[in-house]
């Protein structure tokens, strides 16, 4: 949470021995404990509450679910790609339409074609 290691935690307390002096340290540290309980005990009955005015039916989420942390957009397709539908399969563009060989082969052609001229391009656009 604060990213202290134990050499700047080591340091931290030999300052505040310093500054604050060793008569009024045990106070000080006295009232962050209180602290400390006090900011628990509030955490515990906000989540107490919380959980009594949401009710049972939410008791059971999954919450790290929702945690934008674990948004993975190739993850997210991946998955989509491999879920199993039992659909129908969709049919060919060009046999659907036409149902001939001479206009599925005239398609194809036409796909060649623009397969091969790059797309437009604005540079300008953005």
């Amino acid at each position: 949470m604060f990213d202290i290691n134990g050499g700047e935690l080591i340091i931290i307390v030999v300052l505040a021995v310093l500054l604050i002096g060793p008569e009024r340290l045990p106070g000080y540290a006295a009232q962050l404990a209180s602290l400390v309980k006090r900011g628990k005990r509030l955490l515990q009955d906000t989540k107490a509450r919380v959980d009594t005015e949401l009710g049972p039916e939410f008791k059971d989420v999954d919450w790290s679910k929702l945690d934008p942390r674990q948004y993975d957009p190739r993850r997210i397709v991946r998955d989509a790609l491999m879920d199993d539908d039992d659909g129908p399969a969709p049919a060919p563009r060009a046999a659907a339409a036409a149902g001939g060989t001479a206009t599925a082969a005239a398609t194809s052609s036409s796909d060649e074609r623009r397969a091969a001229v790059p797309a437009p391009f604005d540079d300008e656009a953005t």
